[in-house]
């Protein structure tokens, strides 16, 4: 895929995402006060804008400037992408999408204690936020959670994180398998060991030239 096809793709998804944001809160008052906040599929739908809007404003400035780096915006994009946007891609449009792009583009996961500890936050967070609504109005976001145990509650919470973090794995290796350990090396590394006397033979993927 060429980086004005990929550009193209994030753009109409970005924009796809902005319109089910502002279109599924007016189905009903269900859907608003808060609930792309309360519920982890409207959330997911927020955090899918934001993402492919990220993504897409990366595409547009590194045509403007080349093939330059824009570290902040990148590195912004995969850590939002490897910790939060992938792990959680809930439902079955949402997963295709994001395995789309997975094989679209390589991307920098951090460390696997790093990735996993900023989703183990994340998801203390978005339970905080249970809990909390629940101590407020008495209700349970999702009336199945009235039905468990304090045991129960935490042994839900706690398999939950499992699953999510078994996807983030799942999307590293996916990552890996497309693209190898090249992102292991600083893309403008490799562009100089390629293009240097001293380094005919280079280990660099093809992944850099994404970047």
């Amino acid at each position: 895929m060429t980086r004005t096809s990929t550009c193209a793709y994030h753009f109409i998804l970005w924009n796809w995402y902005i319109f089910l944001n502002v279109y599924i809160p007016q189905l009903g008052t269900i859907f608003q006060d808060g609930a792309q906040t309360k519920y982890l599929t409207l959330f997911n739908l927020l955090l899918q804008a934001v993402f492919f809007g990220v993504a897409c404003l990366d595409d547009v400035l590194k045509r403007i400037k080349g093939r330059k780096d824009i570290k902040f915006i990148t590195a912004f994009r995969d850590l939002l992408f490897t910790t939060l946007a992938f792990p959680i891609c809930t439902h079955s449009f949402i997963l295709l999408f994001s395995l789309i792009e997975i094989i679209l583009r390589p991307h920098h996961y951090p460390s696997r204690k790093t990735g996993l500890t900023l989703l183990a936050v994340s998801s203390v967070g978005y339970i905080s936020r249970i809990l909390w609504l629940h101590s407020k109005t008495g209700q349970w976001v999702y009336p199945m959670l009235a039905r468990l145990s304090p045991v129960g509650l935490t042994a839900f919470f706690f398999l939950s994180y499992i699953s999510a973090a078994s996807i983030y794995l799942l999307g590293e290796r996916l990552n890996h398998w497309k693209w190898g350990d090249a992102r292991e090396l600083h893309p403008n590394l490799c562009r100089r060991k390629a293009e240097s006397p001293t380094f005919p033979h280079t280990t660099c993927s093809p992944a850099f030239l994404f970047y």
